[in-house]
């Protein structure tokens, strides 16, 4: 298989996971772990998340409809506490596999499924995140925001939309998430589908599929 593009999610690749940061809140306010994940995989097309994703609701609405889907669950969160969490940190070797990856001539999509809340693609809170982070969006040759879009994963219909952005063939690109659910529609249209764990890991088996080797900064 020859592929020629690579198409990445944002957070939980190019960045680290929001649901870690989810736990660390959940913890901290004495609710069960996986609380967060556990709301928003209840009336998954249609709920506060599913809508704020689309651009639907505002971060207001989102604030009280996420706080009775949550009541009804028997756990007091509004949605702010969760948003305050969405914005991830920079994994740098993954920013180093982009520009690798550039070098070498590969396209470069990410789809990210975001909310209309802080400060860019990323969500960041503060100034200087969002700079960074958009330092890091400046890398990709096409970018596809459910936000902007009104439409999110796991529709089919995004990574169509990134592969006539990006005038390529599904089957001749890779794409990369952290979820499960994200990755079977990209895998059922012909993508090589790499489901996230860790950042060594996925760059460990995106180095395979291309015969690359990404040296993780420091080494």
């Amino acid at each position: 298989m020859t592929f020629n593009t690579v198409i990445f999610d944002f957070g939980g690749v190019i960045t680290s996971s929001p649901f870690e940061a989810f736990n660390r809140m959940e913890a901290k306010n004495g609710l069960p772990k996986d609380f967060v994940r556990s709301v928003n995989a209840r009336n998954p097309d249609d709920n506060a998340w599913a809508k704020f994703e689309r651009a639907e609701c505002s971060a207001a609405e989102f604030d009280t409809l996420f706080a009775a889907e949550a009541r009804a669950l028997g756990h007091e969160l509004d949605g702010a506490s969760v948003i305050a969490c969405l914005s991830g940190d920079i994994r740098p070797d993954m920013v180093a596999a982009l520009d690798m990856l550039k070098s070498k001539g590969f396209g470069l999509g990410c789809i990210t499924n975001n909310v209309p809340s802080g400060k860019g693609a990323g969500m960041a809170m503060s100034d200087e995140k969002a700079a960074a982070i958009f330092a890091v969006i400046d890398r990709f040759d096409h970018i596809i925001e459910s936000s902007k879009a009104g439409v999110r994963k796991p529709d089919p219909r995004i990574y169509a939309m990134m592969c006539a952005a990006l005038e390529v063939k599904s089957s001749q690109c890779i794409y990369l998430d952290d979820l499960g659910i994200n990755c079977k529609p990209a895998a059922a249209m012909g993508m090589a589908a790499i489901k996230v764990t860790s950042g060594d890991q996925a760059l460990n088996d995106l180095g395979a599929l291309l015969a690359l080797t990404f040296t993780p900064l420091g080494v």
